[in-house]
């Protein structure tokens, strides 16, 4: 399996706060590479310090210009507030910098903060219309030798080529961020490995199986449907203390807090249109919540001991599940709460999935 972290920092603390969270959070990005992550991962929200970096591609070229050797991956990339030249010049730019490190996720749009899409003059609608067109746009620009026609619905280019050309040829990985079943059934149609989002181990296992379905449903066998489902990233919360009760009592009430105080933003900034989806996320378990040992059924975050949450990266791994990204919500704890997580993760849960014998029971599994 591989691993990511997932820099999601999150701040309330204003002007006053917010160099030292993007500090905080660059000096994340150098540990995961220092204890052997093989990824980290970047958010795009908008004026409320969820993330507080704000802008994706400058904050990775940041993280880019410290780092060797982790994948720089964007989950997601929100197309509706880019034009689609622009993002390929960025990222083939970024891919360059970085020695061909870049890993692309784009999406329709958030349910939750239609208000950043006021913010730029669009709407989640927009994104939810324009993405197939927007992917379609940004990889004709990374192929394009000797000039480049396009005239879609939403864009109308004229160009010689974009350049530089992207180190990774023919272009840089793609991925979209999958969440419902459309959108599931659509990559799985075209053979593509997807980002996904869960909140238990029987959502993934839902997830994992109309994923599965699709790409027999389009010609894939066995073996293709493993290894497809091998690179898709799963996003899961995390975080580790030494014992379950000690992570609990850390982490639920800061998030608890945190949520709370977004929600409200929402409450007041979200446009009340039925037609941009606006939703409220769910509020997360409290700490009496969790058993002894992780529910399939029950929406629990990985948050425990590196025991109970190896537990759970396990259950992952038996649906066939490659790849995880987690995220700390940086700025949410401490830093050296934050950085004690991530230290027990890569030294005590991480080497557990990463050796062949670990992962061949994941592929028998997965064919059954």
């Amino acid at each position: 399996m591989q691993f990511g972290h997932f820099s999601y920092h999150i701040t309330r603390a204003g002007r006053s706060g917010d160099a030292r969270a993007i500090e905080e959070a660059l000096a994340e990005a150098r540990l995961a590479e220092q204890l052997g992550y093989d990824a980290v991962w970047f958010s795009e929200h908008h004026f409320t310090g969820e993330t507080v970096y704000a802008d994706p591609i400058m904050f990775a070229t940041a993280v880019a210009m410290q780092t060797r050797r982790v994948k720089l991956g964007f989950a997601v990339l929100e197309m509706a507030l880019y034009h689609p030249v622009r993002v390929a010049e960025q990222l083939a730019l970024l891919d360059n910098l970085s020695g061909g490190r870049v890993i692309v996720g784009i999406a329709r749009g958030s349910a939750f903060n239609a208000y950043e899409y006021r913010g730029f003059g669009t709407s989640v609608q927009f994104g939810r219309e324009c993405l197939d067109e927007a992917e379609e746009l940004l990889i004709k620009c990374w192929a394009a030798r000797g000039g480049l026609e396009f005239h879609g619905k939403y864009w109308d280019v004229v160009l010689p080529e974009v350049r530089p050309h992207p180190v990774q040829q023919p272009h840089p990985p793609v991925l979209r961020a999958a969440v419902g079943p459309p959108a599931v059934r659509q990559m799985a149609a075209q053979r593509r490995p997807v980002l996904m989002r869960s909140f238990s181990t029987d959502s993934a296992r839902e997830t994992v199986q109309l994923y599965s379905d699709g790409l027999r449903a389009a010609g894939c066998d066995e073996a293709e449907v493993r290894d497809l489902l091998a690179q898709c990233w799963i996003w899961r919360d995390c975080f580790v203390a030494d014992s379950d009760t000690a992570a609990r009592a850390e982490f639920l009430p800061r998030l608890t807090a945190w949520l709370e105080y977004v929600n409200g933003i929402r409450a007041r900034w979200n446009p009340p249109d039925p037609d941009q989806e606006v939703r409220t996320p769910h509020m997360p378990l409290p700490a009496e919540a969790y058993g002894a040992h992780p529910d399939p059924a029950a929406p629990e975050m990985f948050v425990g001991s590196p025991n109970r949450v190896a537990e759970q990266i396990a259950s992952l791994r038996e649906l066939g599940i490659g790849r995880v990204m987690l995220t700390h919500y940086g700025a949410l704890m401490e830093r050296e709460q934050r950085e004690r997580s991530m230290r027990l993760l890569a030294e005590q849960v991480f080497p557990q999935f990463q050796n062949a014998a670990s992962t061949a029971p994941a592929a028998a599994d997965a064919s059954g």
